[in-house]
């Protein structure tokens, strides 16, 4: 999984082709460590980037995409957001975001 920042964020995202999804989250959020293992799956199963911005360490990106509560899966389709989740969700749930 690709971790982002403001320095890569558009190399990685906003300038790609594809599906990508990122997900904010932090370190000592519960949900968030929950997810991971999902995430990790769902990488494995799909062509879509899997990418991570801790909010922590990048409070603008999180403000940019309106990250109010963690951990937020937003969806990018060829550089556009495209879907936006909030919560803890299960592999299919993930899956379904992203297609």
């Amino acid at each position: 999984m690709v971790v982002l920042n403001k320095d890569n964020f558009d190399t990685e995202i906003t300038n790609s082709k594809g599906v990508a999804l990122v997900d904010f989250y932090a370190d000592w959020c519960g949900p968030c460590k929950m997810l991971g293992p999902v995430l990790e799956e769902v990488e494995k199963e799909t062509d879509a980037k899997l990418c991570k911005v801790n909010v922590d360490e990048e409070i603008d990106l999180a403000r940019k995409f309106g990250v109010m509560s963690i951990p937020c899966l937003v969806i990018f389709k060829d550089g556009e957001q495209v879907n936006k989740s909030v919560g803890l969700k299960s592999k299919s749930e993930v899956l379904d975001l992203i297609k």
